[in-house]
């Protein structure tokens, strides 16, 4: 019997605004959207990279513990970001969050990100 994938949802992480869930579970894996540096009330974080991708990984982490999971258990990390020469403030953040694990990962930069943000960000775990 086919599986159903069930959708993650929490309200300390901005609520999906389109059609789209903040997270999908089907199985020992979860896939989370790509997470922006809105607040859980849907304001956009101001400043720069650092503050912006603070507020993503945040968001990341209420949506896994939701679905009772850490960043321990990320897999893959696929990063958006809007401008490559930032890459090393991004980096150094990103490290801090995930300390020793060190998941797969994938940086692109990219023309333009929703609401004009710096970074996005979105995973795949294993639960």
């Amino acid at each position: 019997m086919k599986q159903q994938p069930q959708i993650v949802v929490t309200d300390k992480a901005p609520a999906a605004i389109g059609p789209y869930s903040q997270a999908m579970k089907i199985g020992n894996l979860l896939f989370t959207s790509g997470q922006i540096p809105l607040t859980a009330s849907g304001e956009l974080v101001e400043g720069g990279i650092e503050e912006q991708t603070h507020q993503v990984f945040k968001n990341l982490i209420a949506v896994l513990e939701e679905a009772g999971a850490t960043l321990t258990d990320v897999v893959k990390a696929t990063v958006f970001i809007k401008d490559m020469n930032q890459f090393a403030a991004l980096n150094a953040i990103y490290a801090s969050y995930f300390g020793d694990h060190k998941p797969a990962r994938s940086t692109v930069e990219v023309a333009r990100l929703p609401k004009d943000v710096f970074v996005e960000i979105e995973l795949i775990v294993a639960i």
